[in-house]
């Protein structure tokens, strides 16, 4: 159960870094009826990215942080947070691991880290659910809005569904260092 949750939380780790970098957190909506599509739009947290024709791709990262909108800042400050905290967790789990001894005289002697580790993942999992659903709550509340204009409306990207199951994999690593 310990090596699982070890996995769990390496998977989950290696996804909050890929979806923090991801840029495509919101992928531009293609809702009208021609269906010839010159151009995708991706936004991620770091910079926005056009493909045009599926051939080029161009990415720009934010000129300002004073010109971002406070949701996306806070968005950055909360995944990066969590990747950071995903090291550490990932890294106290290891170090539980190896120092978890069970004796006939003490059969419950778990490490203080595989509790530290899975507090951790715990944090962490939430960490990253709450930027990733902001997120996707708001990508099909605009979405569903007829005051928002057609062009910029904007679906889900994968940097969501990966950010949900990291986080995922995350809290389930947690919930079973906690039940030691």
């Amino acid at each position: 159960l310990q090596i699982t949750a070890l996995i769990f939380g390496g998977v989950g780790m290696v996804g909050t870094l890929a979806a923090t970098f991801m840029p495509q957190w919101r992928v531009s909506a293609h809702i009208d009826s021609n269906i010839v599509v010159f151009e995708t739009i991706w936004e991620g947290l770091w910079m926005d990215c056009v493909s045009h024709l599926g051939i080029r791709l161009q990415c720009k990262f934010y000129d300002s942080v004073l010109a971002l909108p406070s949701p996306l800042e806070a968005f950055r400050a909360l995944m990066c947070i969590a990747v950071i905290l995903s090291i550490i967790s990932f890294l106290l789990a290891i170090v539980g691991m190896k120092y978890t001894h069970r004796t006939k005289e003490d059969p419950q002697g778990i490490s203080i880290f595989i509790l530290a580790a899975g507090v951790a993942f715990l944090l962490t999992g939430t960490l990253v659910l709450i930027p990733v659903s902001w997120t996707g709550g708001s990508i099909i509340r605009d979405f569903y809005d007829p005051k928002v204009p057609i062009p910029l409306k904007r679906e889900l990207g994968a940097a969501l569904y990966v950010g949900w199951v990291s986080s995922t994999l995350l809290i389930a690593a947690g919930a079973m260092y906690c039940s030691f």
